[in-house]
């Protein structure tokens, strides 16, 4: 199995055998997070405060949450571009089923059955009719999204049973909210799945190289399925912490966020094209992510703004591994 994990000129392969532990791409990650919390701090007084930063997880744990399984896709060779409008679709008959009384596990069940219900229609659509999974997604996104808009229009629902707030806006200890404390037992849960199981060297195997993943006797479709009904999984509890969270359900919600989650991933090491990847690389993008828009809000920079600088950000992070390449090549001509 081992022989077809090849080495990939990505953010995690970065490394020589001289400068490994110098250049592992979370080094890089732990290194910019350090600057921008002394930046933030420099900046603004307020950045340090332990509330502060508590509330500004709230604005980056959701989308987290779908970066792990996501990560887990990219790695494989796959992506998935409709997570933002699974929540919406979640979130929606969540809507619907509080309206009709439900308590609050009923509405909980059926946002995770949803998201769940949505990962696996991407997973079967890709595997069993061989469509490239961009294409499905591109699809499943606008019909994910127009049945919201379908089942709700211009409505907004509001009628959620009491003690479903806990789930986006309660605190299980002083300033760690549930949202955070979830978002660090689910990467602690992926960090196990991905680097310390038979899946997740599958998981590897399969980015490298699909066909002699086939041959050497990986069930290639099954596992993609899986991955991408983890995805929808993890999408259906990001819905219903959002929903919890605003209080409240529209068929905008969350509308963008697929640029966010991938660029978190993308950020985070892992090979847009498939095979390389940690998720410590992921959680360091995350918290990256997370301080950036922080501390640019502390500092009231338009969010249009934001939007710039992430893209910035995504362009130059799947660029720089290309650059590095070109750098190493270059060294050994002069040679």
């Amino acid at each position: 199995m081992d022989t077809i994990i090849k080495k990939s000129t990505t953010p995690d392969a970065l490394s020589t055998s001289r400068l490994q532990g110098f250049l592992r791409w979370e080094t890089f990650l732990i290194l910019i997070v350090f600057l921008v919390c002394v930046m933030n701090s420099y900046l603004s007084p307020y950045f340090l405060d332990p509330w502060n930063l508590s509330d500004a997880t709230f604005n980056f744990t959701e989308k987290a949450l779908i970066a792990l399984p996501m990560a887990m896709l990219i790695i494989a060779k796959e992506i998935d571009i409709s997570v933002a409008a699974i929540i919406s679709l979640s979130s929606t008959l969540m809507g619907l089923v509080a309206q009709m009384g439900a308590p609050v596990y009923g509405v909980v069940f059926v946002g995770v059955l949803v998201g769940s219900a949505c990962g696996l229609f991407n997973g079967v659509l890709v595997t069993r009719f061989k469509i490239p999974s961009i294409v499905v997604t591109i699809g499943t996104m606008s019909l994910f999204r127009g049945i919201s808009y379908i089942l709700l229009g211009d409505q907004v629902v509001r009628d959620y049973p009491d003690g479903f707030e806990f789930f986006g806006q309660g605190y299980v200890y002083w300033v760690f909210s549930f949202e955070l404390v979830l978002f660090v037992l689910f990467a602690l849960l992926f960090y196990w799945l991905l680097h310390r199981t038979t899946f997740g060297r599958y998981t590897y195997a399969i980015g490298n190289n699909p066909t002699a993943s086939y041959y050497s006797g990986i069930k290639v479709d099954k596992h993609r399925l899986t991955l991408f009904t983890l995805v929808g999984v993890m999408s259906g509890i990001a819905a219903v912490l959002l929903t919890s969270r605003l209080g409240s359900t529209r068929p905008s919600i969350a509308m963008g966020w697929e640029l966010s989650i991938i660029t978190m991933v993308v950020l985070g090491g892992v090979s847009i094209l498939g095979g390389s990847g940690t998720i410590g690389g992921v959680v360091l993008a995350v918290i990256l992510m997370g301080l950036v828009t922080f501390g640019m809000g502390l500092l009231n920079i338009p969010g249009i703004v934001m939007t710039i600088i992430v893209g910035v950000m995504l362009i130059v992070v799947v660029s720089l591994p290309v650059l590095i390449t070109l750098y190493k090549n270059s060294l050994k001509h002069s040679k």
